[in-house]
């Protein structure tokens, strides 16, 4: 994984000073909250509906066990005991006090970490495949082009003040795990005819207010000219955005305006004007960043491991454990491993401090010492040996951590909502935990499938419920909690977003009627269909005949 050389070390250490000296003059009453405010958002400090709340940036998702072991001491220290993992794969605690902030920062940088551009209308935390590095259907390991883009728009002079927020996700694969088609931009790493890799450009996606499917406005980009043909992207969107309307203000929204096309020619001529300026990065220095993404040590191993095989022929529950958290590995011998952290009734992404710690603990012992976040609110460790795989999950049932649920109906993506955020409008946490307990039954899941429950507490879509095969969208109808719910969404390769399915449903029978879906999907799929294939084959007819059938 990257590691910060001496301007990075230089301009966080510079960064937090700066910031201890803001807070102390907002403390003292030197400034107002108005004044305030674009400062301490500048450093991923929000004023949440209870209590300040801190939003590190993970780059693309990647930890050592020693910054998740910090991570483990700010939640413990400065917090009440725990952090959540969100949809950037950053960490937020919810809790600081504002006189301690600054220094949770000098703790972060201690370890190479930092909370800049987790706020602000710039480019944010660029997200990646939390199996980069290890999947075996990739072309190339993604993070090296996200670290690229870390770098070049970190403080960006051009683009640090965009007219919205402005979100960057990469994947090095065909099966796309990092939702690049709900992004500002998505990069996806393909091959050309001659066999040289470069990049497909999806331009206009995202979620929130006005959901779109992002366009794609390049089928192939040569790597050598990635950062001058985001410069001509960004360009066109900070001259042409609308800065008049924070509703209309994303980028989104201009390609849906003007066109794909139109967007796309724009695009063309700045980038044939910036292409030769010296704008992309040299070789050499590609090269230094690739290289401390170079895969680790892997061992010669066989394909597959007597041990294992017979560790999962012995143990039911392991077996099962092993069906829906564990992926193939580029690597013979080796497995990926999801941790969970969607517990029965628990809290989607959030995890207590000894929790990070036992995760840390097992990285350092059976993963290469490195962790992954997921954009679906898990952990990953990308990089274990079959034969530890038992270990491993000895380890995480002693942490609580050991859900069989990965990618199931109670691995669902949630927002805070009303319990934190004061953006909501509903509540998220406690519908979430209801449909985990409802659907606690593991041989229920493992009948029911591979199911994307998505859950967002607002418009803002944080829970990416537009995209879930059953989505809930929390709304107010005066001063009471509905829950609309979309059928149909999906995220990865093949985006769609989801349909309003009918009238909201109230806060005491939302679970009801995911359960009445999700019965209703059972009696109409055919020779193992996924939820999305029956759907598309029946239509929703069924769905709100059974939802709303006079009792």
């Amino acid at each position: 994984m990257y590691r910060y050389d001496e301007f990075d070390h230089t301009f966080v250490e510079e960064r937090v000073a700066q910031f201890r000296e803001q807070v102390a003059r907002r403390l003292s009453g030197e400034l107002t909250e108005d004044e305030f405010k674009p400062l301490r958002l500048m450093n991923g400090l929000y004023l949440q509906l209870h209590a300040y709340m801190l939003r590190v940036a993970v780059p693309y998702g990647t930890l050592s066990s020693q910054q998740m072991r910090k991570l483990a001491h700010i939640a413990r220290r400065y917090d009440k005991g725990y952090g959540h993992f969100t949809t950037r794969q950053n960490i937020q605690f919810n809790w600081p006090k504002l006189e301690e902030a600054a220094d949770i920062l000098a703790e972060l940088a201690e370890v190479e970490m930092h909370a800049i551009q987790t706020s602000g209308n710039c480019i944010r935390n660029v997200t990646a495949d939390h199996f980069a590095g290890a999947a075996a259907d990739e072309i190339e390991d993604p993070r090296v082009t996200a670290e690229v883009i870390r770098q070049w728009s970190s403080l960006h002079p051009e683009f640090s003040f965009l007219p919205r927020k402005f979100k960057v996700a990469v994947t090095g694969a065909s099966n796309d795990r990092a939702a690049i088609k709900v992004h500002d931009i998505g990069l996806q790493m393909v091959r050309d005819a001659r066999g040289r890799a470069g990049f497909k450009v999806i331009v206009g996606g995202g979620l929130g207010r006005t959901p779109l499917i992002g366009e794609t406005i390049r089928e192939f980009l040569p790597k050598r000219y990635l950062l001058s043909y985001l410069e001509a992207i960004l360009r066109v969107y900070n001259e042409l955005g609308r800065r008049d309307n924070i509703y209309k203000a994303r980028i989104k929204i201009l390609v849906k305006e003007i066109g794909a096309k139109a967007f796309a020619e724009m695009v063309e001529k700045e980038w044939q004007f910036l292409k030769d300026w010296d704008v992309d990065l040299p070789d050499e220095e590609f090269a230094r960043i690739q290289a401390y993404f170079a895969p680790p040590p892997f061992d010669d191993l066989p394909a597959v491991t007597a041990s294992f095989e017979a560790q999962r022929f012995e143990n039911r529950d392991f077996a099962r454990w092993v069906r829906n958290n564990v992926d193939a590995h580029k690597a013979p011998g080796y497995a990926i491993v999801t941790v969970s952290l969607k517990p029965e009734g628990g809290v989607p992404g959030d995890a207590t401090a000894a929790q990070m710690e036992a995760v840390a603990d097992l990285a350092a012992r059976y993963s290469f010492d490195e962790i992954r976040v997921s954009h679906e609110q898990n952990l990953v460790l990308a990089h274990v040996r079959q034969a530890d795989l038992y270990a491993v999950w000895q380890g995480l049932i002693a942490a609580e951590l050991a859900s069989a649920n990965a990618g199931l109906i109670s691995d669902i993506i949630s927002c805070p909502g009303l319990d934190y955020c004061n953006l909501a409008t509903a509540r998220s946490i406690p519908v979430a935990q209801r449909i985990s307990r409802r659907f606690a039954d593991i041989e229920r899941q493992h009948d029911i499938g591979g199911l994307k429950l998505k859950i967002s507490g607002c418009i803002n879509a944080c829970g990416h419920h537009h995209v879930g095969h059953i989505g809930i969208l929390g709304v107010d109808k005066k001063g009471q909690e509905f829950y609309q719910i979309t059928l149909g969404g999906n995220a990865d390769e093949n985006a769609v977003l989801g349909r309003i399915v009918g009238p909201a449903f109230s806060y005491d029978t939302v679970v009801d009627a995911v359960e009445t879906i999700v019965d209703t999907y059972l009696g109409q799929r055919r020779n193992g269909e996924a939820f999305n294939q029956t759907l598309a084959r029946v239509g929703f007819d069924p769905f709100k005949e059974k939802l709303y059938a006079p009792h």
